[in-house]
């Protein structure tokens, strides 16, 4: 675990406060109306036109997913991602899940393979779960260049897992290593210490976030392994990163993650940064540029593999 958190975090996590962010997931109410908006004005998933400067873009679709191919301009890719954004499952991508994928692009010498999976409620688990490990598969049978790298962050990380459980159930096959950014992995939110860590939490909320689960699991009992994977079996995963801050109501999923992968028997590479809020290997922070290095350095030693 890390110290004082930089003034540049402290900074970061006031703004935060000062701006309501955390009043989108303050209540079940809040989410509705998110997603009521977004059904009626679509949020964009386009990438940003400055990412076609240092890669070549391309789109294609998986059923009803549009799956964007990222590759290093003008030289051959040393492996390959397959990056799951977060969002809490109601939100498209944004641009500091962009910048994630400039940096494996650009740093990382990664082709990146981003899909723009259905939200919820439309995308719901035993949806879009088989769809997410067809493309792991797909890109583990490729071979391609170097080795494979499962990223998610946040639901994407529940999303990335669960997938990752799904393939080795059916096949046994793992990407190189799984990567999770301050993952939600339990959407039933009934952790006991998180009401105390929810009070420092300047981004989320337990009632909004129950809620976007409740709509994510659609017929699905929020506990099943398939919506919670934190609930389902480590057993045979590959070798697992995680990136949790102590400012995020769902660090209790990385904590109780360690527990369960290492009682599984899989080697689990942990992070716990102090005063950290979610997601924060993807803001403009000190400590998020050290957890990007970290994740730069591991896709590259995929490709040794």
């Amino acid at each position: 675990m890390g110290g004082v958190p930089s003034l540049r975090s402290r900074a970061l996590s006031v703004a935060l406060i000062a701006t309501g962010r955390r009043r989108r997931f303050a209540s079940a109410e809040a989410v509705r109306a998110r997603v009521a908006q977004t059904a009626r004005r679509p949020a964009s998933h386009l990438p940003p036109r400055s990412l076609g400067r240092i890669a070549e873009v391309s789109r294609a679709f998986v059923g009803a997913w549009p799956v964007y191919d990222i590759s290093p301009r003008g030289s051959e890719a040393v492996a390959q991602v397959l990056y799951v954004h977060g969002g809490a499952y109601i939100n498209e991508l944004v641009r500091p899940h962009w910048s994630m994928i400039r940096t494996l692009v650009a740093r990382a010498r990664a082709r990146v393979v981003v899909p723009a999976y259905i939200l919820a409620p439309r995308g719901t688990a035993d949806r879009n779960v088989p769809v997410a490990a067809d493309l792991l598969s797909g890109l583990i049978e490729s071979g391609g260049a170097g080795g494979t790298v499962l990223i998610g962050d946040s639901a994407g990380a529940g999303l990335a897992l669960a997938a990752a459980q799904r393939l080795r159930d059916r096949t046994g096959a793992q990407p190189s290593r799984i990567v999770l950014i301050s993952p939600w992995l339990d959407v039933t939110m009934s952790h006991p210490a998180q009401p105390d860590i929810e009070r420092a939490d300047p981004l989320l909320a337990r009632p909004g976030l129950a809620e976007a689960g409740r709509l994510y699991a659609g017929t699905l009992a929020a506990d099943d392994p398939r919506v919670s994977p934190l609930l389902g079996s480590f057993e045979g995963l590959a070798p697992l990163t995680v990136f949790t801050g102590t400012r995020d109501v769902l660090t209790t999923d990385s904590r109780e993650l360690l527990r369960r992968a290492r009682a599984d028997g899989v080697d689990v590479e942990f992070h716990e940064e102090a005063g950290l809020p979610h997601g924060y290997p993807l803001l403009p922070v000190p400590e998020g540029r050290v957890a990007r290095d970290r994740i730069v350095d591991l896709v590259r030693a995929a490709a040794e593999l």
